[in-house]
């Protein structure tokens, strides 16, 4: 992943969907700035703003920071902020500086969780991408697009919650689509369901699996956060188990589809996948269920793990926004 990111450079990090910064392939990124700039661009302006940035602050202080930055390998805020000698808080001019395009977030300082990034000329770091080429339009529809292909079939809410375009344009961009695009009823709701076409045969043909399908999520998984209208796989009761107030979603267990109840991993001294289910599972489920949960707790600890059934959990509704990486502390 290192590799892709910062040696080949055949990925990159931009703010995408939800103002939220994703790892983008780079054939992608000029579609997703065209697409998302108008959300992420004043977002960082109004942040700038309230952090105390003029405009002629952030105008000064940027021009200083492309000069800076030229011909260089890549440098944090705290060491662009030494090479200034302001006192000025950097951290929002060189998010808003992403946010434009002339900037792009490299490889973190601290490791791959930190979020002390460098920094480098964008126009230096992808020579060979023209960021602002894509027309918003074109984009967003592509990016919509994109979507129905990857969680296709969603509803509108699901594809206005997704993406941030509001709910009357992505009426216009599905009627702009609606050459690729079938209705599809979903058992057990009355929603009006989208796909792509091309996409139809394959629901259709597809098979149903002669034993329970067991899958072990991670915390903010795209399947549990990349629906609106979420009934079709979590019951309301627990709801508040799964987001926490800010909208993210921890770490699951689906079976044939559904969530039955949450997972999390402990090395504190051991190494240990806990169990948190809803309900008490039928003897061959609990079975799949451990045996999957084995495999994951191995894949991270690469050894072999023990398993632990928790019998309560606190919310995360009630929890720190930490809650939702370690969903079954203390259990």
């Amino acid at each position: 992943m290192d590799e892709e990111l910062y040696v080949k450079r055949n990925l990159g990090k931009i703010r995408y969907v939800r103002t939220t910064v994703y790892v983008l392939p780079k054939d992608v990124i000029p579609t997703a700035f065209a697409a998302t700039r108008m959300m992420a661009e004043p977002a960082s302006q109004a942040y700038s703003k309230f952090l105390g940035i003029t405009v002629k602050q952030y105008e000064e202080a940027s021009e200083s920071i492309m000069e800076i930055l030229k011909g260089k390998k890549g440098m944090t805020t705290k060491l662009i902020k030494r090479a200034l000698g302001t006192p000025l808080n950097i951290s929002p001019i060189v998010n808003l500086m992403c946010d434009q395009g002339l900037l792009v977030r490299g490889e973190p300082a601290k490791g791959w969780k930190s979020n002390i990034h460098t920094y480098y000329l964008f126009s230096e770091y992808f020579p060979d991408i023209k960021s602002r080429e894509t027309s918003e339009e074109d984009a967003r529809e592509a990016v919509v697009r994109q979507y129905l292909a990857s969680f296709g079939p969603v509803t509108e809410n699901d594809v206005s919650w997704w993406t941030g375009f509001p709910i009357g344009q992505i009426k216009q961009i599905l009627e702009e689509l609606r050459g690729e695009i079938t209705y599809i009823d979903v058992s057990d709701s009355n929603k009006t369901f989208l796909a792509l076409s091309r996409d139809e045969i394959s629901l259709k043909y597809t098979k149903i699996a002669e034993k329970y399908v067991v899958n072990i999520l991670p915390s903010l998984d795209p399947y549990m956060m990349g629906f609106k209208d979420r009934e079709r796989y979590l019951n309301q009761e627990h709801y508040d188990f799964i987001f926490n107030r800010s909208g993210n979603a921890t770490s699951t267990i689906l079976i044939d589809g559904r969530v039955v109840g949450i997972w999390d991993f402990s090395e504190s001294k051991e190494p240990m996948v806990k169990l948190f289910l809803f309900k008490k599972a039928k003897k061959e489920v609990l079975g799949e269920t451990h045996l999957n949960a084995r495999r994951v707790g191995r894949f991270i600890a690469d050894k072999e793990v023990k398993i632990r059934e928790c019998d309560s959990m606190v919310p995360l509704t009630q929890r720190t926004a930490g809650g939702v990486m370690s969903p079954l502390r203390g259990c």
